[in-house]
This record gives structure tokens, C-alpha cells and sequence, in this order.
């Protein structure tokens, strides 16, 4: 029989532990999850530093709405795990978890993420190459197959530029100055100056100033904010404002072995912010685009708008690329001519005309 006392402390007891009972379970119901986020450039690149100042606190307040997850983030970049072209095979083979893929060194893998790349002189808008690539990819099935050979999940397409433009040591005024020049480039972007009568040099972002500086080449595609943050107009004070084009060159991946074991909830909000880091980067690009040009001029750096005609010129100049890429992947099986139809539509739809339309040259 329960006295008053054993009443009372009963009662107490019941209510101490609905009190507590809660803030414990909640405790005890939140996961811990490690993952190691790495890029090979420096923090300083403008997607880096977004991939830090952004994506990751975006993951981790989408968390924290519901309680059940955490990430425990370990950020390894500029060279601590891998170097820029190793970020693919870093994250392949687990030495990161989750990390931004330069796609544009791996064209033999990735074949079909150079959509842009082989497609010059269409838009110079990040956000919207951003977002065409991006439902290209999700309406294709080929650049997640491609990633999943390279055990990796695809999660967003990144565009960090608004536009390549030429930087050269010496003064540019027109197409003719390319006649003879040695022009540094990323790769699928050196196909661009084939006709021009100059030489391709391949090299990554973080080596130009030095290539400029040394002479090893006279001339760099790159783009005004990349110019800005590395000092270009030091080296290369004569830009040629071409307007060749953005191009998606950043794929946010994840390790295929990492994801299958992650939580529902968490796959969700790792795919959700990836879109909207994929948007606050396009529209980071554009907004910092004057102002960087600003910079450079104001650097010591000098602008020179190329000609209508000559971009006309350049375009003709060039093989098609474009129908290269996409017959060589329909040989393979992949959709190349749906995708390159479908991509250049996309960008007319949003309000852009091509100088030369890569896709109406199609056979097939």
C-alpha cells in the first residue's frame, strides 16, 4: 500500500523524468557523422572559400532542424591532401569524403561534363550555364554514370566564372596579336585557338602567374575575378575581352562508399544545399565580375574590347568541337547529340543566341 510520502516522492519522480526525459532522448537520438570535405586549390579560391563559408554551415543548419544528425567536418584543402587534378582520384579512393572535382582535368573520365567547354561564344552568365548544365545532368543519365565509375555520387554542378577572357603580356588589341602567341589554358579551352595560327599550353589556375612571369607563356584564358585573386595584371597587364564564354569546370561529388551509408535524411540535405551552393556560387561569379575587372584595371591592367566581327571570325575559325564531343560519346552509347541539342536550347530559351550554333551542325 503507497503511503503519502512514497506518493509524493513518486510524483516527483514523474514529473523530474518528463522533464528530463526529453532534453536525454534527444541527446541521445543525435548522430554523429565524420566527413572529411577537401579540394586541392587554396582556401582563397572563391569556391572554396564558398564551399567553407557556405555549404557547410547550410548542411549543418538543415541538420539541426530536426536534431537527428550532425556532420563533424574536417576541411582539407590547398595541397594538405591532395593537389587540384587529385581531388577525383582523392575522393575515389576515400582519402576524402566529400569534395569539388575541377572536371576540366579529367576529360577522358568525365568526358561529358566539357558540355560548356566545347560550346564557346554562347552565354556569359554563370547562373544560367550553371543551371542548363545542371538539368542536363539531371535529365541524362551520363554524368553520374561516368562519376560512378570513378565510385563517386554526383550532387551539383559548380560555374565559377562568368567568362573566359585573354590576359597577355604583351599589348592585345585584336585577333591577329593571337597569330604566333604560346597561350596557357586549362585544356578543353585550348581547342578554342587551334585556327588562330598560336600554341596551346596546358596548366591549372595556380600556375599561370608563373608561366606569364617566366615565359613560358605569353598569353592565359582565364577569367577577371581568378585575375583578381592571383594577381594576374602583375604579370599580364593586356586583357582582350574576348567574352568566350562560362563554362562549368566544378562538380561537388561524394564518395559512393560514404554515401550508401548515410542516412536518408542526410543524402536529402546534402543534395538540396549542393543546388543551392550550385546558385550562390553563379551568382557570386556575376556579381563579383565587374567589380573584379575594376581591379585589375585598377592593378595596373589595361581592357581591350574585341570586335564583333572578330568573335565571329574566332568562332568560324574553330573546328566543331561540339560535334566532335557529342558524336564521339554517341559512339560510346552515351546521348552526346541529345545532350548538346538539349543544352544549346536550354541557353536559347534563357535568352541567349549563339555566335555559332554548335548544334545545328549535327548529322545525326
Amino acid at each position: 500500500m503507497m503511503t503519502k510520502r512514497s506518493l509524493a516522492a513518486f510524483v516527483a519522480a514523474t514529473a523530474l523524468a518528463v522533464l528530463v526525459s526529453p532534453l536525454k532522448s534527444t541527446a541521445e537520438a543525435t548522430e554523429t557523422i565524420k566527413m572529411v570535405a577537401i579540394d586541392g586549390y587554396p582556401a582563397r579560391a572563391m569556391w572554396v572559400k564558398e564551399f567553407s563559408g557556405f555549404f557547410i554551415p547550410r548542411v549543418n543548419e538543415e541538420l539541426a532542424k530536426t536534431g537527428n544528425y550532425k556532420i563533424e567536418w574536417q576541411e582539407a584543402y590547398g595541397g594538405t591532401i591532395v593537389k587540384p587534378k587529385g581531388v577525383l582520384d582523392g575522393i575515389k579512393l576515400g582519402l576524402g569524403d566529400i569534395g569539388i572535382v575541377t572536371t576540366v582535368f579529367h576529360n577522358s573520365k568525365l568526358p561529358s561534363q566539357a558540355i560548356a567547354f566545347v560550346t564557346p561564344f554562347i552565354a556569359t552568365d554563370a547562373r544560367a550555364v550553371a543551371k542548363a548544365v545542371d538539368e542536363i545532368a539531371r535529365e541524362f543519365p551520363q554524368m553520374s554514370a561516368e562519376l560512378d565509375k570513378q565510385n563517386q555520387v554526383y550532387l551539383a554542378t559548380g560555374v565559377v566564372l562568368d567568362t573566359y577572357q585573354v590576359f597577355s603580356t604583351t599589348p592585345i588589341s585584336s585577333l591577329d596579336d593571337l597569330n604566333g602567341s604560346k597561350v596557357a589554358g586549362a585544356g578543353y579551352n585550348l581547342r578554342y585557338i587551334e585556327g588562330l595560327g598560336a600554341a596551346g599550353v596546358r596548366g591549372g589556375l595556380t600556375d599561370f602567374y608563373n608561366m606569364l612571369q617566366t615565359g613560358v607563356v605569353d598569353k592565359a584564358m582565364l577569367w577577371p575575378e581568378a585575375a583578381k585573386t592571383f594577381k594576374i595584371a602583375e604579370v599580364a597587364p593586356y586583357m582582350l575581352k574576348a567574352d568566350l564564354g562560362a563554362v562549368n569546370s566544378k562538380t561537388v561529388t561524394v564518395n559512393k562508399d560514404v554515401w550508401n551509408k548515410l542516412p536518408d535524411e542526410v543524402k536529402q540535405v546534402l543534395q538540396k544545399v549542393a543546388i543551392e551552393y550550385r546558385d550562390h556560387v553563379a551568382e557570386l561569379a556575376m556579381s563579383r565580375a565587374e567589380e573584379s575587372l575594376k581591379a585589375y584595371v585598377d592593378g595596373g591592367g589595361t581592357v581591350v574590347e574585341m570586335q564583333a566581327g572578330d568573335r565571329e571570325k574566332w568562332a568560324a575559325s574553330m573546328d566543331n568541337i561540339a560535334v566532335e564531343w557529342a558524336t564521339a560519346l554517341d559512339a560510346e552509347g552515351a546521348p552526346g547529340s541529345d545532350m548538346l541539342r538539349a543544352y544549346v536550347a536550354k541557353l536559347r530559351d534563357a535568352g541567349f543566341t549563339p555566335v555559332r550554333d554548335w548544334s545545328a551542325e549535327l548529322t545525326n
